[in-house]
């Protein structure tokens, strides 16, 4: 693998790649190989190789597959720090008309060749960066003792409103719906383990065109018992900051070409992320010109603004009940906004975490699920949860996509999924 010659240099081998992109000097012709674990520039000069691979060489075309042997000799300025010195060129399989030139490109045609845009450097770079945080999220909850529980995708009911759920079919007189969440099912197993998270996709069916929504995506979600909102800020705060130093430490190269600039990721592993109450929210925004009110939503632009002078993400507490979810636990200092928090990231990239202290009170959920209309008989085992010893527990939800997207710098979510489904488009 190319990502292995480093420790090879002096040797001969062979590699099977792909033939990136290609520049010639006269009589030398250099090729850049990919293979998936890096780049590698493949020298080839005609007075030092047969006819027949001076023709390959030069008669291989974009993506074309390839077999190129050679030295490894070690060279600062070659991406990976050394480059080939070619011996033998076989050539695969010769590509032709590859569809994505160097020349500029509509978003509607790239995403219609994503199976082939991915290919491109600045998509394996996000598909890498997105890797790191999956296996960074199960190594944090790996060493503090979480267990893993993958909560059902098919779901009797909805977590949190019907206006969003892709339905389908269960039976001849029975419908389900798509998971939007693992949470309710997180909840019965936080008093079986404790501690337990879901990791998996999830979907929205919402009639949404930003740059900040997918209609399916991935969602990392923990669930503590005994966890009140303190805390909760407290390991959501801890979790951002992990995930991050981990993308700055392992990632350097992929962050290197999407050309994203550090520096704005550096506070963020080391520096205190300010809390603010939804009120003092309002509060800032007012002072900023906006027309919010207490008790209205915060969208896309008022987030942003929030965040502006920060350089880490900032958490905002306690919404307005109102406006919040069903099972979110009421301020016991103020009944009228919940013990919540959403955390919003620098940059203009907006909500990335949403969590809160649940109600573990089996007669105050009753009224709540009463108050949203909801059906009584799907959420009956969700209520045994109070029933039957019930407890204090909190958990939070992160959109997979959102954070890869800040770490990257990337400004459309579209990007920071293999295969993003979106409004009006699932092909491929």
């Amino acid at each position: 693998m190319i990502s292995e010659l480093p420790g090879h240099v002096g040797a001969t081998v062979s590699l099977k790649g792909w033939l990136y992109h290609w520049r010639k000097g006269g009589k030398i012709w250099f090729l850049v190989l990919r293979d998936g674990t890096g780049y590698l520039q493949a020298v080839v000069s005609k007075a030092d190789v047969p006819e027949a691979v001076w023709e390959a060489a030069t008669g291989a075309t974009q993506e074309s597959t390839l077999e190129v042997t050679g030295l490894v000799k070690a060279d600062p300025r070659s991406p990976g720090g050394v480059e080939l010195g070619v011996t033998d060129v076989k050539i695969l399989d010769l590509c032709h008309d590859w569809p994505i030139t160097p020349k500029e490109h509509g978003v509607d045609f790239l995403m219609s060749q994503r199976h082939l845009w991915l290919r491109s450097s600045r998509q394996v770079a996000v598909l890498k960066v997105r890797s790191e945080v999956e296996s960074a999220i199960h190594d944090f909850f790996y060493t503090r003792d979480y267990t893993r529980l993958d909560s059902p995708i098919l779901t009797p009911a909805a977590c949190e409103g019907t206006s969003s759920l892709f339905e389908t079919q269960y039976t001849e007189d029975e419908k389900a719906y798509l998971s939007q969440s693992g949470q309710l099912y997180l909840e019965p197993a936080a008093a079986a383990l404790g501690k337990v998270y879901c990791f998996g996709p999830t979907f929205r069916a919402e009639k949404s065109k930003t740059r900040r929504h997918l209609r399916e995506f991935w969602m990392v979600e923990p669930e503590v018992a005994f966890l009140e909102i303190d805390g909760l800020m407290d390991l959501a705060e801890e979790f951002v900051k992990e995930l991050t130093a981990r993308v700055l430490d392992r990632r350097k190269e992929d962050l290197k070409r999407l050309e994203r600039d550090v520096a704005k990721l550096d506070p963020v592993a080391s520096k205190p992320f300010p809390r603010i109450s939804y009120r003092e929210a309002v509060e800032i925004l007012q002072k900023k010109g906006f027309p919010v009110k207490f008790g209205d939503d915060l969208g896309g632009d008022e987030e942003t603004a929030l965040t502006e002078g920060f350089d880490t993400p900032v958490m905002v507490t306690r919404y307005p009940s109102s406006i919040k979810a069903f099972y979110m636990q009421p301020d016991p200092q103020n009944p009228d906004v919940a013990l919540c928090l959403d955390m919003l990231a620098p940059e203009g990239y907006g909500e990335i975490i949403g969590g809160s202290q649940r109600i573990h009170d089996h007669d105050l959920l009753l009224s709540r699920i009463q108050q949203h209309n909801l059906p009584l008989e799907a959420f009956q085992w969700y209520l045994d949860v109070r029933k039957y010893g019930t407890f204090p527990h909190s958990g939070f939800g992160m959109g997979l996509e959102r954070f890869v997207a800040w770490m990257c710098g990337v400004p459309h979510l579209r990007e920071c999924i293999p295969y993003p489904r979106m409004l009006y488009r699932i092909y491929p």
